[in-house]
């Protein structure tokens, strides 16, 4: 019995988006397909798979900025989203206590606002107290504790490196005071150099606050290095979940095995002599998966049970989930 206290429960969420196909016919891009998983307060969780593989869909489908199909989410105890029952509560509430770090700065931030009317927005819906001085003193705050200083609220996005813009944005989710932040691919923009202080930057920021992070990133060894588990996605669905050292270094999903065997390593004789994982094809589509399990088209080890029946999500080891007929 895991005594962690669960934060965050995913219960066999899908997220599909219509496409008219024709003048009656509609069909469906399925971006996130049966994922669960639970977060528990104060780990990093983190999501990895190919661009396109649904990673960005689940961590705003769980905050319900895109609405879910189906299935449930369950925050600190309370049901936010139920697609059974049709449970869809206010946000309001939780908006303060889940935020998001977008992956393009550039895009997430107004043009025609300065930094310090962006970081005072989240202020002035959740925390309507602050007025004047103090209103100013706590933006002024948040930008340091980001890296950035005081002169920097007054003036505009495109003043800013991306590096520099990407603080902005961290300041403007911390404005809320959350509990937990969705970390959306938030150093793939950036600059090996800039990825490194940003990453260490949320590290010191979950150990002063406390926080909980969904960190979403296509890298695979920078989400080694912030996690504590990490899950792995492939054409909207979760195919491996396990904790960072374990998933890493004894991975059982095809899948994954492949993701690893791609990270360079430091050492070219180690790099020369491992086996690679090369993956034949290209990703299907979205629109029309395929078959049984997902990932058979491109599988190494397939068979013909995998094309006909989806395999099982359950548990292999202790923590250890993977969706695999050869396991």
């Amino acid at each position: 019995m895991d005594e962690r206290k669960a934060l965050l429960e995913v219960q066999h969420l899908r997220k599909y988006f219509p496409i008219k196909s024709g003048m009656f016919r509609t069909e469906y891009v399925q971006a996130v397909e049966d994922v669960t998983f639970t977060l528990y307060a104060g780990e990093t969780l983190g999501i990895v798979g190919e661009s396109g593989c649904g990673k960005s869909t689940l961590g705003r489908s769980i905050l319900r900025l895109h609405e879910p199909t189906s299935g449930k989410v369950i925050y600190d105890g309370t049901v936010i989203y139920d697609g059974e029952k049709k449970t869809q509560i206010s946000m309001l509430p939780y908006r303060k206590r889940m935020q998001i770090i977008f992956q393009d700065p550039s895009a997430s931030l107004d043009p025609r606002m300065t930094v310090g009317e962006i970081v005072g927005e989240a202020l002035s819906v959740h925390r309507p107290d602050l007025k004047g001085k103090a209103y100013r003193a706590r933006i002024n705050e948040l930008l340091e504790t980001v890296g950035l200083n005081s002169e920097h609220s007054n003036r505009f996005p495109h003043e800013f490196s991306g590096g520099q813009q990407q603080r902005v944005g961290i300041a403007r989710a911390l404005a809320a005071e959350p509990e937990f932040i969705v970390c959306d691919e938030p150093i793939s923009a950036l600059d090996v150099s800039i990825q490194s202080q940003v990453v260490n930057m949320l590290e010191d920021l979950q150990k002063e606050r406390s926080l909980t992070y969904l960190f979403i990133a296509h890298d695979i060894s920078v989400v080694r290095h912030i996690s504590n588990r990490i899950g792995v996605m492939y054409l909207g669905q979760m195919v491996e979940l396990a904790e960072s050292y374990e998933l890493c270094s004894a991975p059982l999903h095809p899948y994954t095995q492949s993701l690893l065997s791609a990270v360079p390593l430091p050492d070219p004789d180690k790099t020369r002599a491992r086996q690679r994982t090369i993956l034949e094809g290209d990703v299907p589509s979205p629109l029309h998966p395929p078959t049984g399990c997902r990932f058979h088209t491109r599988c190494p080890y397939a068979t013909e049970e995998c094309a006909k029946s989806a395999p099982e999500w359950k548990e292999h080891r202790p923590g250890h989930f993977a969706s695999c007929h050869k396991l």
